[in-house]
C-alpha cells in the first residue's frame, strides 16, 4: 500500500515538473514568433530588400558613367636599317551621360517606386495570410484539446458503466450480453480518445511549422477557447475592404505600373540627347639602334553632344505603345474583376457569419440540454431506473452535442478571422 502511494506521489511530481517546464504561449505570442520566424515572411522581407536596392536613380540611368583606363603599348621593329623600340603609356578617362531620352528616366524611376510599393503590398499579404493561418492553427490546437477533454469524460463514463456491468454480473443481476455491450462501448470510446491525443499532437506540430519552431516543442496554451460574437454591418465591412484590402491595393499598384509602361513606351517618340567627353594623356619614348632615347608627351580632351531622333523603325515604337495601352486596359479590367470578386466573397462570408452565429446559439442550448440529460440519466442509471443501453444513448447524445458546440465555436472564429483579413483589419487587430 505504501509503495502504491509513493508511485502516485512520484507520478504527480513528474507531471507537475512537466507542466511547469512548459512554456506558456498566448495567441499574441504565437503571432509575434511567427512574424519573426515564418519562412514565407522571411523570404518576402528579403524580396523587399532587393526591391529597395533596385529602386534607385542610378538604376534608371540618371547619372553619368565614368570609365578610366591605362593602355600600355610596347613595340619592337627590326628593319634592314635599324632596330626601333617604342614604349607608350596612355591613361584615359571617359564620361557618358544621357541628358534626355523622352522622360524615360523619370518614368522608369516612378515605375520602380510602384514596384517597391507592390513588393511591400506582397509582404503585407503574406503577413496577413500567415497571421490568419497562425490564429486558426492556434484555435485548432485549443479545439483538439477541448475535444480530447470531452472524449476523456465520455470514456470515463463508459468505463464506469462497464465496471458496473461486471459487478452486476458477479451478483447475478446482469447477463454476459450486457457486459459485452458495455465493454465494446468503453473500448470504442478508449480508441477515440487515443486517436484524439494524436490529433492534438499533430495540431501542435502544424502550429510550430507556421511559427518556425521545432516540431516537437510543446506549450501551455493559455488562451480561452471561445468566439466573441460581433454585430457586423455589411456596408461598414465593404467600406473597410475597399479602403484596406491588400490584394486590391496591390492591383491598383499593378495598374499604375501598366500606366507607367505607357509613358515609357511613349518616350520612344522623343529625341535622345547624350554627352560624351573624355581626356587622354600619352607618354611615349622611342629608341632607334644605339641613338639616345627620345621622349614625348601629349594630351587631349574632348566633349561631344549627340542628338538622335528615330524617324522610322518599321512602326515598332507605335506597336509597343499600343500594346502598353492594351495591357493598361487589361489591368483596369482585372481591378474591376477583383473588386467584384471580393465584394461577392465578402457578402458570402457576412451571411455565413450570421448563420454560424445562430448555429453557435443553437449548439449552446443543445449542449446545456444534453449535459442536464446526462446528469439525470447518470443518476437514473445508478439507481436502476434506466437500462445501460438507454444510458449509452444519452452518452452519445452528449458527445455529439459537446463536439458540435466546439466545432461551432471554431467555425465562427474561422469566419470572423477571414472577415478581418478580407477587410484589412487583421494586422491592426493583432
Amino acid at each position: 500500500m505504501i509503495k502504491k502511494y509513493i508511485l502516485i506521489i512520484t507520478s504527480l511530481l513528474l507531471v507537475s515538473v512537466n507542466c511547469f517546464s512548459q512554456e506558456q504561449l498566448t495567441l499574441s505570442d504565437a503571432i509575434n514568433i511567427g512574424l519573426e520566424n515564418n519562412y514565407n515572411i522571411r523570404i518576402a522581407k528579403k524580396d523587399l530588400e532587393v526591391s529597395s536596392e533596385n529602386n534607385s536613380w542610378s538604376n534608371v540611368g540618371r547619372f553619368p558613367t565614368i570609365d578610366v583606363g591605362v593602355t600600355s603599348v610596347n613595340r619592337f621593329d627590326n628593319t634592314e636599317t635599324a632596330d626601333i623600340t617604342t614604349n607608350n603609356l596612355i591613361p584615359s578617362a571617359q564620361l557618358n551621360w544621357t541628358l534626355f531620352n523622352g522622360f524615360k528616366i523619370f518614368n522608369n524611376k516612378k515605375k520602380l517606386d510602384d514596384i517597391y510599393n507592390l513588393t511591400k503590398g506582397n509582404v503585407a499579404i503574406i503577413v496577413e495570410n500567415n497571421i490568419e493561418s497562425i490564429i486558426l492553427a492556434y484555435y485548432n490546437v485549443l479545439l483538439q484539446k477541448e475535444k480530447l477533454n470531452v472524449f476523456t469524460e465520455v470514456e470515463k463514463l463508459s468505463k464506469d458503466r462497464y465496471d458496473r456491468a461486471l459487478m452486476s454480473r458477479e451478483i447475478g443481476s446482469s447477463i454476459t450480453y450486457e457486459v459485452l455491450q458495455a465493454k465494446n462501448s468503453w473500448l470504442e470510446d478508449r480508441s477515440t480518445q487515443l486517436s484524439q491525443k494524436l490529433n492534438v499532437d499533430n495540431s501542435i506540430r502544424a502550429l510550430n511549422l507556421l511559427i518556425g519552431e521545432t516540431s516537437d516543442k510543446s506549450y501551455d496554451f493559455v488562451d480561452d477557447f471561445k468566439a466573441e460574437t460581433n454585430d457586423y454591418l455589411l456596408e461598414d465591412l465593404t467600406n473597410k475592404m475597399f479602403e484596406s484590402n491588400k490584394t486590391l491595393k496591390n492591383q491598383y499598384f499593378n495598374q499604375l505600373i501598366s500606366e507607367r509602361n505607357v509613358d515609357i513606351a511613349g518616350g520612344d517618340f522623343y529625341p535622345t540627347l547624350r554627352l560624351n567627353s573624355g581626356y587622354d594623356y600619352e607618354s611615349a619614348n622611342q629608341q632607334i639602334n644605339s641613338l639616345p632615347r627620345t621622349n614625348s608627351k601629349s594630351y587631349d580632351y574632348y566633349a561631344n553632344v549627340t542628338l538622335s531622333w528615330n524617324i522610322f523603325n518599321g512602326l515598332n515604337s507605335r506597336r509597343a505603345l499600343e500594346v502598353a495601352k492594351i495591357e493598361s486596359e487589361i489591368s483596369k479590367i482585372e481591378a474591376d474583376q477583383i473588386e467584384h470578386s471580393l465584394t461577392n466573397t465578402l457578402t458570402q462570408l457576412f451571411e455565413l457569419y450570421k448563420v454560424r452565429k445562430e448555429l453557435l446559439n443553437v449548439a449552446d442550448e443543445n449542449m446545456e440540454a444534453a449535459k442536464l440529460n446526462l446528469q439525470i440519466s447518470e443518476e437514473k442509471f445508478k439507481n436502476g431506473s434506466i437500462s445501460s443501453f438507454n444510458y449509452r444513448d444519452v452518452q452519445i447524445i452528449f458527445l455529439n452535442a459537446a463536439v458540435g458546440k466546439l466545432n461551432a465555436i471554431y467555425n465562427l472564429k474561422e469566419t470572423d478571422t477571414e472577415l478581418a483579413r478580407l477587410t484589412g483589419s487583421i494586422i491592426s487587430e493583432n
